[in-house]
C-alpha cells in the first residue's frame, strides 16, 4: 500500500479561511488529528474560564474532549504545552514565502503577520484573547513562552533560511530572528493586557516600525 498522500485541498472546504489554510496541506488522518487537538484546546479553554487554570486538570480536559488521558498526552506533552502551541506557524512560513523575494524581510514580516491576525481575529477572536491573557496571568506559562520549541524566533528563523537558500542560518539571520520574535510576542502580550481593547494590526505596525527605526526613538 502507498503511503497516504496529502491532499490539495479538503473536499469540503470550512467556511473558517484560518481553518481551511490549516487543513489544505493535510491528509485525511492529518486532518482528524488537527480537529481532535482543536478539541482538546477548545474544551480547556472553556473549563478554564469556569474555574481558573490551577485547578482545571488533564483528566477534566480529557473526559470534556471525549477522549482518554493518554491521548491528551499524545497531543499536549504537559497543561502548559496546550497553551504554548498552535498550529498557525505553517500558515505564516508560508505567507511568509509568497511576499515578493527582493522585499525587506521585516516588511513581509509586517504585511504577512497582520494579514493573519486580522483573518485569527475575525473567526477566532476569544481564543486567541484567552491563550495571551493566560500567558500574562499564570507564571509558568510566562517562563515557557521562552523556551526554545516555543518561541516565534524559530518561526522567523525557518522562513528567512529558506528564503535565501540555505542549509544554516547565519549570525545575522539569527539576531534578526530573535528580534522580530522578542518583538511580536510582547506586542501580543500587549494586546492581551489591555484586554484586547487595542487595535493589535496598529500595535504590529507600530512594533515594526520601531524595529525599521533601528530603535531611534528609544
Amino acid at each position: 500500500m502507498s503511503p497516504e498522500q496529502p491532499t490539495a485541498a479538503p473536499p469540503n472546504a470550512p467556511a473558517n479561511p484560518v481553518q481551511a489554510m490549516l487543513e489544505a496541506p493535510l491528509s485525511l488522518r492529518e486532518r482528524k488529528k488537527l480537529k481532535t487537538r482543536q478539541t482538546i484546546r477548545r474544551e480547556a479553554y472553556r473549563l478554564i474560564a469556569e474555574q481558573g487554570y490551577e485547578n482545571t486538570t488533564v483528566e477534566q480536559i480529557a473526559a470534556a474532549a471525549e477522549v482518554s488521558p493518554s491521548t491528551f498526552f499524545r497531543y499536549f506533552a504537559t497543561k502548559d504545552d496546550l497553551v504554548l502551541t498552535d498550529e498557525y506557524d505553517p500558515v505564516m512560513i508560508t505567507a511568509l514565502l509568497a511576499r515578493p523575494a527582493d522585499e525587506p524581510f521585516l516588511t513581509s514580516c509586517r504585511e504577512a503577520l497582520i494579514g493573519l491576525i486580522r483573518e485569527l481575529l475575525q473567526h477566532e477572536r476569544e481564543e486567541l484573547l484567552t491563550r495571551m491573557r493566560l500567558v500574562t496571568e499564570v507564571p509558568s506559562l510566562r517562563a515557557g513562552l521562552h523556551r526554545g520549541g516555543n518561541s516565534p524566533q524559530e518561526l522567523f528563523l525557518v522562513a528567512l533560511t529558506r528564503r535565501a537558500g540555505v542549509e544554516e542560518p547565519t549570525f545575522d539571520m539569527r539576531i534578526t530572528a530573535a528580534a522580530i520574535g522578542a518583538a511580536t510576542t510582547e506586542t501580543v502580550l500587549q494586546w492581551a493586557a489591555a484586554e484586547g481593547e487595542q487595535d493589535i494590526a496598529t500595535l504590529v505596525d507600530h512594533t515594526f516600525a520601531v524595529l525599521e527605526s533601528g530603535f531611534a526613538g528609544v
